[in-house]
């Protein structure tokens, strides 16, 4: 069950990492283009509000006591997304929401990705995701305390 919950929460921090990270550093980039104070631009402190908490999400993840594979579908979805950009750049750009019916908060987490993936930044977020799948105690089963059985020793249960 634990893997399973962790399957869930990879899926979530995939979403996170890519739309809210794609969005908030397109809004960054734009922000910085045009020279804007982000104490006075709401959508400035917004996206610098999303990205602490797609970092506080990513943070958790990697030093949390989760499954691994809370990290793993994260990691596979970035670093394969990042060989099909080495590949073939014009591949990995069609993989990106793009077109009149596509939603404007989505176009721009579009282009926010593709920033990021031409970059090389998902490519080093998927190598740091991979490495918690590599420990074999995180596949392991937690150990129950040493303390909690003495005592249930000691009263005969």
């Amino acid at each position: 069950m634990r893997h399973f919950f962790g399957l869930l929460l990879g899926v979530v921090v995939a979403a996170a990492l890519l739309l809210g990270g794609g969005w908030a550093s397109q809004e960054a980039v734009r922000g910085a283009a045009q020279s804007i104070d982000p104490a006075k631009d709401t959508r400035m402190l917004i996206a610098l509000g999303v990205m602490a908490v797609v970092g506080l999400l990513l943070g958790l993840v990697l030093v949390g006591r989760v499954s691994p594979l809370a990290t793993f579908v994260p990691s596979m979805a970035l670093l394969a997304w990042t060989v099909v950009y080495v590949l073939d750049v014009s591949r990995a750009a069609s993989l990106v929401p793009t077109g009149p019916s596509v939603q404007a908060e989505l176009l721009q987490a579009g282009r926010g990705m593709l920033t990021l993936l031409s970059t090389g930044v998902y490519g080093l977020l998927g190598v740091a995701l991979f490495l918690p799948v590599l420990m074999p105690s995180r596949w392991a089963r937690p150990q129950p305390d040493e303390e909690q059985e003495e005592y249930e020793e000691s009263y005969g249960f």
